[in-house]
């Protein structure tokens, strides 16, 4: 089966930078209002996980760019890796099988694209 590598790179995945994580009783998610505060377990200089088809690829810290918040990215998993975390099927995402982001990243690593 040929890939069309260049329609794939052209594909856009939702990508998640997480600030942080905390489990709360259902009773105080539904008492939640506006201008409530979620205070979460993780300082502010602690590294942000950074997710693409939900699946972690890399992990960063917070910056300012201009009025925006971004993120620096600090470690970013291999090409292999990335790909295969994208060909991996959520419910409702309709993505390549794993043997084709196989094929994918070795095309890249290969220099095809």
């Amino acid at each position: 089966m040929a890939i069309d590598i260049q329609a794939l790179l052209k594909l856009e995945v939702p990508i998640i930078v997480v600030l942080g994580r905390r489990d709360m009783p259902v009773r105080e998610v539904t008492a939640l209002i506006p201008g409530a505060i979620i205070e979460l377990p993780q300082s502010a200089e602690s590294d942000l996980e950074l997710l693409a088809n939900n699946k972690l690829v890399g992990v960063g810290r917070a910056v300012k760019v201009g009025e925006n918040y971004g993120l620096r990215i600090s470690f970013i998993g291999n090409l292999r890796d990335r790909l295969q975390a994208l060909a991996s099927k959520p419910e409702s995402s309709p993505n390549p099988p794993a043997q084709d982001a196989e094929a994918l990243a070795s095309a890249m690593m290969a220099g095809q694209t």
